[in-house]
This record gives C-alpha cells, sequence and structure tokens, in this order.
C-alpha cells in the first residue's frame, strides 16, 4: 500500500538517563515506512551517555534528529517537551516515550488519522522485564515486526500485559465516539496539531514531579475546541519495563483545581520558549 501524503511530523521523544531505552526507540523510528518527519529529543536532563548516543545515531541512520536538554532539577516534563516542540516548525506533533517502541508503519498510520481540530490518543502494550531486555538488545528479530500470532503467544505466557491494543482494525466512525473524553489520555502515545498545542500554551510548566501534566494539556484542548479521536488499533507503542512511580500529590491537586476552572492557556507553558 502507498505511504499516504501527509503533515510533517515532529516525533518528540522524552527521555531521561535510560540511553539503552532510547536507542532501542531511536532504532525503531529509523524502520519508518514515513518518512516526512524529525525527531527532537527531549532530555530531561540526562548525562553525557545521551547526548552521546542521539549524536552517532544522527550521523549513522540518516534521521534527522536534534537533542534538545534542560538542567537536571528533578522531574520536570512539561518542561523539556515544550522546550522541544518550540524547536521544531512541523505542523503535526507526536509525543513518545523514550521507552516506547514503534512499529514500522506507526507514523504512516498516524498520518493516516491526522484530522485538524482532531488529538489522536494512541494505545500500550507493557512488556514484562525479560521480553524488554530482549527488545533492547534484539536477541531475535526485532519485536516491532512481530505477527499478531506471535503477540498472541507471548501474552499467553504472561509476557505482556495486553495483546488486543495490537491487532488492526478499521473502527471508522467509532474512533469519534469519546469525543469530549479526556480520562485515559496518556502522554506517551499522543498525536496534537502544533497549532492546537500553540493556542493553549503548550504543557502547563506548574507541573513537576511525575504525573498529570497530560491531563491537563488534554482538558484544555477539549476547552479550546478540539477534539478526541481514538488511535486504538492503529499506533499502538510496545512500553520497555521500569519501575512504576507513585503520582505526585502537588500534581494531583493543581489538575483537580483545574477542573474546577475554566483555563485554556497554560499559566507557563511554551511562550517561554519564543
Amino acid at each position: 500500500m502507498k505511504a499516504p501524503d501527509g503533515p510533517g511530523i515532529a516525533v518528540i521523544v522524552s527521555t531521561y538517563e535510560r540511553p539503552d531505552a532510547l536507542h532501542a526507540v531511536l532504532r525503531s523510528l529509523a524502520e519508518q515506512t514515513y518518512r516526512r518527519f524529525e525527531i527532537v529529543v527531549a532530555d530531561d536532563g540526562s548525562g553525557p551517555d545521551t547526548r552521546e548516543l542521539v549524536a552517532r545515531h544522527a550521523e549513522k541512520s540518516g534521521l534527522d534528529l536534534r537533542h534538545v536538554r534542560q538542567e537536571d532539577r528533578g522531574y520536570r516534563l512539561a518542561g523539556i517537551r515544550n522546550m522541544a516542540a518550540a524547536a521544531t516548525e512541523q505542523p503535526y506533533l507526536v509525543f513518545l516515550d523514550g521507552d516506547c517502541l514503534v512499529r514500522p508503519d506507526y507514523l504512516e498510520r498516524h498520518a493516516r488519522l491526522a484530522e485538524p481540530r482532531h488529538f489522536v490518543h494512541g494505545s500500550r502494550v507493557r512488556l514484562d522485564p525479560g521480553l524488554s531486555r530482549s527488545a533492547i538488545a534484539r536477541e531475535q528479530a526485532a519485536i516491532e515486526g512481530w505477527s499478531a500470532a506471535r503477540w498472541l503467544g507471548e501474552w499467553l505466557r504472561g509476557r505482556t500485559d495486553r495483546f488486543t491494543p495490537l491487532l488492526r482494525l478499521p473502527l471508522g466512525p467509532l474512533r469519534r465516539t469519546s469525543p469530549r473524553r479526556w480520562r485515559g489520555v496518556k502522554g506517551c502515545n499522543l498525536a496534537v496539531w502544533r497549532s492546537d498545542f500553540l493556542a493553549v500554551n503548550g504543557f502547563d510548566e506548574g507541573f513537576e514531579g511525575w504525573g498529570f501534566e497530560d491531563n491537563d494539556l488534554v482538558v484544555r484542548l477539549l476547552r479550546h475546541g478540539v477534539r478526541r479521536k481514538e488511535g486504538r488499533y492503529a499506533v499502538p507503542v510496545l512500553h520497555l519495563w521500569h519501575k512504576s512511580r507513585p503520582p505526585d500529590p502537588a500534581g494531583r491537586e493543581r489538575f483537580e483545581r483545574r477542573l474546577r476552572s475554566d483555563t485554556v492557556r497554560a499559566e507557563r507553558g511554551i511562550d517561554s520558549y519564543e
């Protein structure tokens, strides 16, 4: 099938001190069938290993790749994502975590789903520690190219938390059944038009510590009139294992205040980098 004509995409890959996972993610992006994209690595304060890794990929892979870093002053994901978004002029932004591998047609399918005044939320499949190590090392054929039958087998063996997101289903109008729903959206696999992102002033950098900055962005996008479009059964990511962390209580409180307000634009957002 011929790849679609579609928007120029900036894939914003957030990372912090995990160059082995970032290497695997960049490797999967190098194999995309859709080529109208660039990558901005949004680095929340990693050491020199990450900078050197990005430089090697830029030299050897032929990817349009840049590295944007902020000082390590704790978890400030909102800030580094804004900085990365300010560093690109591509019209369509795909936010991806630096421990989420993508299949070869990931960006092609995102390009097909892109629609004015909509953001697209994709699903994820979590891998267990052993499968994650194998994926990073590529001890066997790249998992990004595995068949549905192979993934079913891995799920039955308990090596993934889910299987169904990896199915390919043409949902059509069912992708718009919850246009105003913010719950369930994760920033590890989220696409939005840059113009809409700028209109709400990007992520709110008042969110520091883990959690809620992506929920807050989506709430403000919805208030601006942008609608949700489901990317399930089209653009899943393969989430490498890592230890979970509890959500930040201050972030939870800030988000609950946001729900009680009518705020659209972030108080401290991407305009800091203009």
